[in-house]
């Protein structure tokens, strides 16, 4: 007699659950970036954004990529081109980066030029001679550097044309009235003559002067009495301007050192006379 066959009923297999997310944020994250620094990197000024974005891009692409061999993310090209244009970004940074770099050297280059042109070029000997002391050598230099200290008579030119001179010490008595005058010191008058030859007007209110006498260097007041006066108003190209100034000196000194200032845009420069 046949027994029915009893129903098997083996371990029931758990249905299978929805896919994992692809994690694609990494990709898009470098595209975005790369695309932004690789427009920044065609504006040089831009190059140190471009390096920025470049790097966190090649790093995020790079990243993302490793993501699509381990199955985790699906947007392979778009990883691709993100860490692609990420190093295009990098490349582009160093080069406006030199191109930076280079503009500015030259800018810097022409400003010390400008600069330069109301630096003192050349010397000349007897006042209004226009000879010069060295200049002209036949070595292509434009003229001969200015001496720390001139003599008298001599004259500075500075890049601009502006020439001074200034006249050997002579003797001075002052009147009752002078001011900075001590008793028992000598004074001495010396003449000073400012012309422009440039084509810009020269402000004459800028011109001061100093003075120290002797070996030691002692201070030399500016002596101020009828007839004598400071450097006032404008000098046009083409003209000159003439004064006279007194100082006080000890009377065992044998040297006064006069110093003239023109201005902010001039050096100022020293001659050494005789007493």
């Amino acid at each position: 007699m046949s027994h029915p066959t009893q129903p098997q009923y083996g371990t029931p297999q758990p249905a299978p659950g929805p896919a994992a997310p692809a994690r694609n944020g990494l990709g898009t994250a470098a595209l975005v970036l790369g695309v932004i620094g690789t427009i920044s990197g065609f504006i040089p000024l831009f190059f140190w954004l471009a390096g920025i974005l470049g790097l966190i891009a090649l790093i995020l692409g790079l990243s993302g990529r490793g993501r699509v061999k381990r199955g985790e993310a699906t947007n392979k090209g778009v990883t691709t081109t993100g860490a692609i244009l990420g190093l295009a970004a990098l490349i582009l940074s160093v080069v406006g980066a030199v191109i930076t770099y280079k503009a500015v050297d030259e800018a810097v280059t022409e400003l010390n030029k400008e600069l330069g042109n109301t630096a003192p070029k050349e010397t000349t000997g007897e006042a209004g001679t226009g000879t010069d002391t060295g200049a002209g050598s036949g070595d292509g230099t434009d003229g001969a550097k200015v001496p720390e200290v001139l003599g008298a008579d001599e004259t500075v030119i500075y890049d601009d044309d502006l020439k001074i001179t200034i006249s050997a010490a002579k003797a001075y008595k002052p009147t009752e009235s002078a001011l900075d005058h001590t008793e028992g010191n000598k004074a001495y008058m010396v003449t000073v003559v400012i012309e422009n030859g440039g084509k810009e007007k020269f402000n004459a209110d800028l011109v001061t002067l100093e003075a120290r006498a002797g070996a030691n260097g002692v201070a030399a007041p500016q002596i101020y009495d009828d007839g004598l006066d400071d450097f006032t108003g404008t000098i046009v190209p083409g003209k000159k301007a003439t004064t006279q100034y007194a100082f006080d000196a000890p009377a065992d000194a044998k040297t006064l050192t006069v110093e003239v200032s023109p201005g902010l845009e001039h050096e100022a420069h020293q001659w050494e006379l005789k007493l």
